[in-house]
């Protein structure tokens, strides 16, 4: 493949992606099991999703009303009944309230239903999610687990449609685990982060010199160049993700994914006409205001009562190995790259005005 078709098809998967940055269908299960083996729970759902589901919206507006909801009750009861089992070596059979009520998840409408269930036996809880999968793979529910001994938080996706939760058992490693593996997915599919370091990257071989960039010669210095950056980068973000996600800040995040945005737009413009060439400032600045960004989608999954310091390190700790995931493809590349001419002289300028494009638009969205 020649070098003009890569940057094309790095360009092509660029614009593909572009309006993923951040999940936004996300559902939440909260589950509540007494040593009688009662349970109440509560499922909140998003409007858009039971939209997309059940054809409730009657004036076919684009947007659901509480009273198209409530004439629609029986319907929504039924898929979201026939979508969830809950079993404890037999079905627990779950009765879901007439009366329901909504609430509201980062300006997203929410309906929340309630039910109730008597799970007699022991061992293992199994809960069997399909909502929503049918519409959008990319779907999630944040499942809350409440029992007298211990709080359990998991995420069903997609690929992980049942929980099997062994209640005997101390939840601190399962917690652990689950929320490193959701910092490195969020890393690897928020789309706006991945051009913001690889923006950064695309100079990291190079140097400025008599207004050119030529390729840096030693690896070591570029290990160091490279090193400092993505350094002041975690940094940065670790602070604000954890201040944030504790409580500790809190800044509108419509204002935070602008600011995101525009933080790409200024790497990729930075690369064409460079106005700084020391970036370890100027990336931790921008740094902090990505770590907020984190710490919205933490927000999303939430956090559990007993162990919030544990699941905002483990998450920390997951978006640091997506990181160096991510760092350990393109850095070679971009060493092999550094001595060719066309990559000097276009390549990266050429990578820099696509990934510039991609943070025009979403500016603009999200102004």
């Amino acid at each position: 493949m020649t070098a003009t078709k890569s940057i094309a098809l790095i360009g092509l998967l660029i614009i593909s992606h572009a309006s993923v940055a951040h999940q936004m269908s996300t559902s939440y299960l909260s589950v509540n099991l007494d040593q009688q083996g009662q349970l109440q729970g509560a499922w909140q759902v998003r409007f858009f999703d039971l939209y997309q589901v059940i054809d409730i919206d009657q004036n076919q507006n684009g947007q659901l009303t509480w009273g198209e909801l409530q004439r629609n009750q029986l319907a929504v009861t039924h898929y979201l009944q026939s979508n969830l089992i809950i079993n404890r070596n037999q079905d627990c059979e779950l009765v879901f309230d007439v009366a329901q009520q909504v609430d509201q998840h980062f300006n997203e409408g929410y309906l929340v239903a309630s039910f109730n269930g008597l799970c007699q036996g022991d061992g293992a809880l199994k809960i069997d999610y399909q909502a929503f999968f049918e519409v959008d793979t990319d779907h999630k529910s944040i499942v809350t687990i409440d029992t007298p001994e211990h709080q359990y938080t998991r995420v069903i996706s997609n690929d992980n449609r049942t929980l099997l939760i062994n209640l005997a058992e101390s939840s601190t490693y399962d917690t652990f685990t689950e929320y490193v593996y959701q910092g490195v997915i969020h890393i690897w599919k928020g789309t706006d982060h991945i051009l913001f370091l690889l923006a950064l990257l695309l100079t990291c071989v190079l140097i400025r010199e008599q207004k050119s960039w030529q390729a840096i010669e030693s690896p070591i210095k570029i290990i160091k160049q490279t090193a400092w950056i993505i350094t002041a980068f975690t940094l940065a973000h670790s602070v604000t993700l954890t201040a944030t996600a504790l409580g500790i800040l809190d800044f509108s995040s419509h204002w935070v994914e602008l600011g995101i945005a525009l933080s790409v737009l200024f790497a990729a413009l930075n690369n064409i006409w460079p106005i700084v060439l020391r970036l370890g400032w100027i990336t931790f600045g921008f740094g902090l205001l990505h770590g907020m960004g984190f710490a919205g989608v933490l927000g999303e999954l939430g956090l559990p009562e007993n162990q919030k310091l544990l699941a905002i390190l483990a998450f920390n700790l997951g978006v640091e190995v997506g990181q160096l995931a991510i760092l350990a493809v393109v850095l070679p590349i971009l060493v092999f790259c550094r001595h060719q001419r066309w990559y000097r002289v276009w390549g990266m300028q050429v990578g820099s005005v696509a990934i510039g494009i991609m943070a025009i638009q979403w500016s603009v969205e999200r102004f």
